[in-house]
C-alpha cells in the first residue's frame, strides 16, 4: 500500500510520521524548506505532561533534558502575590517576602503542590530532536524544497504534485495537511478558515540574566512602576535552562509598532521593577513579535485529505499553547490511519478524528473567547467586583498550566466511537474518554513499565487491577484466578490487544478491568471479567464492525456476524 503523505515539517508533522512508523506506516513527508531550521530562543513552547510524554516515547530521547521543567508558578497583580504553585513536592526558594522593595511581600498564599510540571522548550530544539529520530526512521522519508501545489484524489488513493528541482509527483494512501497557518492543503481543499485576527498581540524577548525568582514562571498583572510609551498591562516570564528566560508584554490593541527600541526600554523598566534597583546584567539573545489569532477549519477531513496542526486550527490566547493541540491532533489521527492503512477503510474510525479533535479545540476557543472580555476588557465595574481579580488570576493560571476548560487535555466522552450500554461498566477515577493516570503496569514480558511507554503501538491496551501482582514474578499469578479467562477474551478481540496489569488505579477497586485506546483516552472500566462487554467495548472503538460485515450483508446476517463474534468471545473466556 502508497505511504501517507505528510504535507510540512513542523512539529506537528514530524510527530505524525513518527507515530505512524512506530504502527509501522510508511510516510513522506513534503518539506518546503531545506531540511534545517532557525535558531530562535525567543521561539518557545510549553508541552504539558502528556505531550512531553509523547515526544519523549516518539524521539527515544528525553526531552526534558533539552527543555526546563518549571520549579513552580508565581501571579501577582500590582506589588500583591495573588497565587504560588509549587511543581512537585519541594518547597519553593525562599519565602514571598524576600522579593525586593516589598514587591509581593507577606501577601501571597503558602505555596500549594502540584504534580502536572510544564516543560518550555525552544522550538528548534524540539524540532531539531524530531529529526533526529526521523534520519533513523527507515519508514519515513522527507523529500526537502519540495512545495505543494496541487492534489488530486480517488478512491484508491491520492496524488500529489510538489514544485521544486525537477518537480515531482507523489503518490500515497492518505494525504494530511500539516502545513501551518496559511496552509495549502486547506486552500486546495477550499476549506474555510473562519476566525478573529490579531486577538492578542505580544513583545517577545529572549534573554540571560538573573531573576529574584530562579526556576519559577511568573505572571505579573498591571506592575506598580511606570513604562515608556504604551503600558503593558501584564508581562509573562518564563524561565529556560542555562539562565535564559522568554518575556513576553502584553501589548494594547492596534498596529503600534514594537521598535528595538521600545523593547530595549521595555526589558531596562522590567529588570529594575523587578530588583528593585538599577537594571541588572543581561545578555539580549533574540526579540520578536507574537500575534495570537483564533481561527477553526470547518472540515477536517475530505475524503482521504485531513488537516492537522496550524492548518486546522489557531489559538493561543491566555496562556493555552496551540502545539500541544496540534501534537494531540497527530496522536489521535495516527492510530487511526494506521488501522485503515493494515486493515482497510474504516470510515467511521477515520470520521472520528474531526468529530473529536475538532470539537475539544472548538471548546477551547469557545472558554478563550468568553473569558477574553473579562480579563482584556479594561476596568469599568468588575474591577470593584470583590474577588473578582483573584478570579481573573485563576483563569490565567489555568490557560498558562494547562488546566481547566482554557487548558486541561480533551476528553472524548462524547465520542461517536464511545460504546453504549455496557451493563457492567463502573466508575473510576479516569472518566470514559479521558486520559488515563500514568501507572506502573507490568507487561506481558513480565517487565515494570509506566502505562504511557505502552501507548502508540496501534493496540488497544486491556488493564486489569490485580493488588499484590507486583510482589510476585508474572510467572506465579499469570495462570491463576482471573487471568486465563481474562487472557482469552483479549485474545478474541476483534483487535490486537496488550494485556497489562497494576497493583492499583485511582478510584478502581480490585479486578477492574480497563480498556485503554492506543492514544491512551479510556474506553470504559467493567466490574471483573465481561467477555461480551469488552467485545463490544473494543468493536464501538473500531467505529462499529468491519465494513465487509456490514456494507455487503443487507439481508442482516452482518449483525448476526457480530452477535456470533460476542458469542465466541464468551465462549473463548469460558464464560457459555
Amino acid at each position: 500500500m502508497d505511504p501517507v503523505i505528510i504535507v510540512g515539517a513542523g512539529p506537528v508533522g514530524l510527530t505524525l510520521a513518527l507515530a505512524l512508523a512506530r504502527q509501522d506506516v510508511p510516510s513522506v513527508v513534503l518539506d518546503e524548506g531545506p531540511g534545517k531550521d532557525d535558531q530562535r530562543p525567543a521561539r518557545t513552547v510549553v508541552l504539558r505532561e502528556d505531550t512531553a510524554a509523547l515526544l519523549e516515547r516518539l524521539t527515544g530521547v528525553p526531552i526534558a533534558d533539552a527543555g526546563f521543567h518549571w520549579a513552580g508558578w508565581r501571579s501577582m497583580r500590582r506589588k500583591q502575590v495573588m497565587r504560588r504553585i509549587s511543581f512537585g513536592t519541594e518547597d519553593l526558594d525562599g519565602p514571598t517576602d524576600s522579593l525586593p522593595s516589598g514587591l509581593g511581600s507577606g501577601l501571597g498564599p503558602e505555596p500549594v503542590t502540584d504534580t502536572g510540571i510544564p516543560l518550555h522548550i525552544a522550538q528548534h530544539v524540539l524540532t531539531g530532536a524530531l529529526r533526529t529520530a526521523i534520519a533513523h526512521e527507515r519508514l519515513v522519508k522527507v523529500a526537502v524544497n519540495s512545495r505543494l501545489d496541487s492534489v488530486e484524489q480517488e478512491p484508491s488513493g491520492v496524488t500529489a504534485h510538489t514544485r521544486g528541482p525537477g518537480g515531482t509527483w507523489w503518490r500515497g494512501s492518505y494525504l494530511v495537511g500539516c502545513d501551518g497557518p496559511r496552509s495549502t492543503v486547506r486552500k486546495l481543499q477550499d476549506i474555510r478558515f473562519p476566525g478573529r485576527t490579531a486577538v492578542e498581540r505580544h513583545a517577545v524577548a529572549a534573554l540571560r540574566t538573573e531573576l529574584p525568582w530562579p526556576g519559577e514562571a511568573l505572571l505579573h498583572r498591571m506592575p506598580p512602576w511606570r513604562t515608556s510609551g504604551p503600558s503593558a498591562g501584564e508581562i509573562i516570564a518564563r524561565p529556560l535552562p542555562d539562565g535564559v528566560w522568554r518575556l513576553d508584554w502584553l501589548m494594547p490593541p492596534g498596529k503600534d509598532l514594537v521598535t528595538p527600541e521600545l523593547l530595549v526600554t521595555r526589558i531596562r523598566e522590567t529588570l529594575a521593577g523587578w530588583n528593585g534597583g538599577p537594571t541588572p546584567p543581561y545578555d539580549l539573545l533574540d526579540t520578536g513579535v507574537h500575534i495570537v489569532h483564533h481561527r477553526l477549519a470547518r472540515r477536517w477531513r475530505a475524503g482521504r485529505v485531513f488537516l492537522a496542526g496550524d492548518a486546522a486550527h489557531l489559538l493561543g490566547a491566555l496562556g493555552t499553547q496551540g502545539l500541544d493541540e496540534g501534537l494531540r491532533d497527530a496522536d489521535n489521527l495516527a492510530w487511526k490511519l494506521a488501522l485503515a492503512w493494515h486493515h482497510g477503510p474504516h470510515e467511521a474510525l477515520l470520521d472520528s478524528y474531526q468529530s473529536e479533535r475538532r470539537a475539544a479545540v472548538s471548546a477551547r476557543l469557545r472558554a478563550a473567547d468568553q473569558a477574553l472580555p473579562l480579563l482584556r476588557g479594561g476596568a469599568g465595574l468588575r474591577s470593584y467586583v470583590p474577588g473578582s481579580a483573584r478570579g481573573h488570576d485563576s483563569l490565567l493560571t489555568d490557560g498558562h498550566l494547562g488546566r481547566g476548560i482554557l487548558g486541561e487535555p480533551a476528553s472524548y466522552g462524547r465520542s461517536p466511537l464511545a460504546p453504549q450500554h455496557i451493563e457492567a461498566e463502573i466508575s473510576v477515577d479516569t472518566p470514559p474518554g479521558a486520559q488515563v493516570t500514568d501507572v506502573q503496569v507490568t507487561a506481558e514480558d513480565g517487565s515494570f513499565v509506566r502505562l504511557r511507554e505502552r501507548l502508540g503501538r496501534g493496540a488497544l491496551l486491556v488493564l486489569l487491577v490485580a493488588p499484590g501482582t507486583g510482589v510476585w514474578e508474572r510467572k506465579h499469578w499469570v495462570g491463576a484466578g482471573i487471568m486465563p479467562r481474562l487472557a482469552a477474551a483479549v485474545a478474541a478481540l476483534p483487535h490486537p490487544a496488550e494485556l497489562l496489569v497494576t497493583e492499583s488505579y485511582p478510584g478502581a477497586a480490585a479486578h477492574t478491568v480497563l480498556l485503554v485506546r492506543p492514544d491512551g483516552h479510556l474506553v470504559t472500566a467493567l466490574s471483573g471479567v465481561r467477555p461480551a462487554d469488552l467485545y463490544a467495548a473494543a468493536e464501538a472503538t473500531l467505529g462499529g464492525p468491519p465494513q465487509d460485515r456490514t456494507d455487503n450483508k443487507a439481508d442482516g446476517t452482518g449483525r448476526a456476524d457480530e452477535s456470533n463474534a460476542k458469542a465466541n468471545a464468551e465462549a473463548a473466556a469460558g464464560t457459555r
